[in-house]
């Protein structure tokens, strides 16, 4: 996988402000961006689907979160080097008293503080984001984690043997994430966006 050629590692602000020309997505890794694969297009027609659904909702009932697609989440230090680090999400809700403070400002719009919510939509890397991105996401204290798995593509342990399209939502108690799953019909439940009113086939419709 091709890298760029960084001299020195980054700040997460000084990442933001990188670009290496080359037009391709990138994360943190260690002061270093390191580039991603690109979704597929499946994958993207569910990301923003959901997304628009999330800010509808939030518009309707007038709630202060602001969803938006593919933003960076600065995840911390690295711990066996203390340089910064950051995810680029698939979904961000931010708290909307935190968006406006960021629409004041003229520096990238992302997550420099842990935001409430954070989705992503698996792709065939899921361990990603089952493993890594659950471990990353609990130790930043982040309040809940939707993983949206519109392809039933996790392993057994996390989605079950009978492998078939899960969205499991993990919530942050007592510093630990608890997982509840929502297949078919079931409706979405969520304690951060109160009141849902959409089901899990209606999140994996745009992936069918």
């Amino acid at each position: 996988m091709y890298a760029p050629v960084i001299e020195k590692p980054l700040t997460f602000k000084e990442f933001l402000a990188w670009d290496d020309g080359s037009g391709r997505d990138f994360e943190l890794r260690d002061g270093f961006p390191m580039p991603i694969v690109d979704p597929n297009a499946k994958h993207e027609d569910v990301a923003d689907d959901l997304c628009i659904l999330l800010s509808n909702h939030c518009k309707e009932l007038n709630l202060p979160y602001v969803p938006k697609r593919q933003k960076q989440v600065m995840t911390g230090l690295n711990p066996d080097t203390g340089r910064e680090e950051s995810r680029r999400t698939d979904i961000v809700v931010f708290a909307k008293e935190e968006w406006e403070r960021m629409r004041q400002s003229s520096s990238s719009a992302a997550a420099y503080i842990p935001p409430p919510l954070v989705i992503e939509v698996v792709s065939t890397n899921w361990k990603d984001d089952y493993e890594d991105k659950f471990n990353e996401y609990e130790a930043l204290g982040i309040s809940e984690y939707w993983v949206v798995d519109f392809a039933g593509l996790g392993g057994i342990r996390y989605i079950g043997k009978l492998k078939q399209p899960t969205i499991t939502i993990y919530q942050l108690v007592d510093e630990e994430y608890q997982p509840q799953q929502f297949r078919g019909d079931d409706q979405i439940q969520s304690s951060i966006l109160q009141n849902l009113n959409f089901t899990a086939n209606q999140v994996f419709a745009a992936g069918q």
